[in-house]
């Protein structure tokens, strides 16, 4: 089994600062692809940034310059620094991960519980 846990959501002012982390645990035997999406209320989820296990990154155009995708393949974790925050930066955040389980060939996409992110103006 395998499980993505997030931590570092919370209420912040607009400008703040806000560090998500996400760790995945289990029968893993590797790991491609790790990502964050968001969704806010009525809308869809949409994808915030992900980073390949070569450190390759991808960054929606709403957040380039403000938000910072980095991993720990070491400890199979991601981070989202998040500055400048908005308060349309309002969501429940998601931890994506695209994952080989121990013992089989294909990858599967497993999801975080989310956390929620407030920016408040």
């Amino acid at each position: 089994q395998v499980q993505l846990v997030e931590s570092g959501g919370g209420l912040v002012q607009a400008g703040g600062s806000l560090r998500l982390s996400c760790a995945a645990s289990g029968s893993i035997f590797s790991i491609n692809t790790m990502g964050w999406y968001r969704q806010a209320p009525g809308k869809q989820r949409e994808l915030v940034a992900a980073i390949t296990s070569s450190g390759s990154t991808n960054y929606a155009d709403s957040v380039k310059g403000r938000f910072t995708i980095s991993r720990d393949n070491a400890k199979n974790t991601v981070f989202l620094q998040m500055n400048s925050l908005k308060p349309e930066d309002t969501a429940v955040y998601y931890c994506n991960a695209d994952i080989r389980v121990a013992g089989k060939i294909r990858t599967y996409d497993y999801w975080g519980q989310g956390t929620q992110v407030t920016v408040s103006s």
